[in-house]
């Protein structure tokens, strides 16, 4: 149909509008110092936990520089966030859509039926929002030694100093502390919003529905 916006499309939208916010105003958000431990797993980064410790089977951490460690770091926090956000949506939104009519049924099949305006503005928003987060960690494709998605030097993966609530640790410990709990909660997220995925599409039903608790 005419009225359909490809995925193409939307992608194109999203990369102009992160474009020109990430780089055409520079600002720089405050953000906590890292140490950099060469001789320690994954270069000193919290996240390794027993019982799992030091957890890279495919080793794909070999030869791997602390800027490309890092990157993958701010991807992994990053997915985490968006999971933890979309876990929450699955459980909720089944019976709670203030926004939207109840059309019933998973949710991807849902989306393309939402008007076209809206599709612009989960663009736009989508757009801002990584403009943003270009903005404060990223370094410039035209700064010396630059590959894909390089960050700054004093930029750690995730501060986007972004804390309304005034609940970021005032000492090294207790911030890494929560940046742990933040990663492991990101990546139990991910394979929830995983499986949630996975049984709408093979079952055909929200996950209310499918277990037999449509009011649930």
């Amino acid at each position: 149909p005419t009225n359909c916006i490809t995925l193409r499309q939307i992608a194109d939208m999203i990369s102009l509008v992160a474009f020109n916010v990430g780089f055409n105003a520079p600002v720089r958000a405050p953000a906590t110092q890292m140490k950099v431990a060469s001789s320690e797993f994954c270069y000193g980064l919290p996240g390794a936990l027993p019982p799992v410790g030091n957890f890279d089977p495919l080793n794909l951490l070999e030869g791997k520089s602390f800027e490309q460690v890092k990157t993958w770091r701010e991807a992994e926090l990053t997915h985490g966030r968006v999971s933890m956000l979309a876990s929450a949506g699955f459980l909720v939104q089944e019976k709670f859509h203030p926004l939207f009519t109840a059309d019933g049924g998973p949710a991807i099949e849902q989306i393309p039926q939402l008007p076209i305006f809206m599709w612009f503005a989960m663009t736009l928003g989508i757009g801002i929002t990584e403009g943003y987060r270009v903005n404060v960690g990223w370094t410039s494709p035209k700064a010396p030694d630059h590959f894909f998605q390089k960050l700054e030097a004093d930029y750690t993966p995730g501060d986007l100093g972004f804390d309304p609530l005034g609940l970021k640790p005032d000492t090294e410990e207790e911030f890494i502390a929560m940046q742990t709990k933040e990663l492991q909660n990101g990546r139990l997220a991910m394979l929830a919003a995983a499986g949630f995925l996975a049984q709408e599409a093979v079952s055909g039903d929200t996950w209310g529905t499918y277990w037999g608790l449509p009011d649930l």
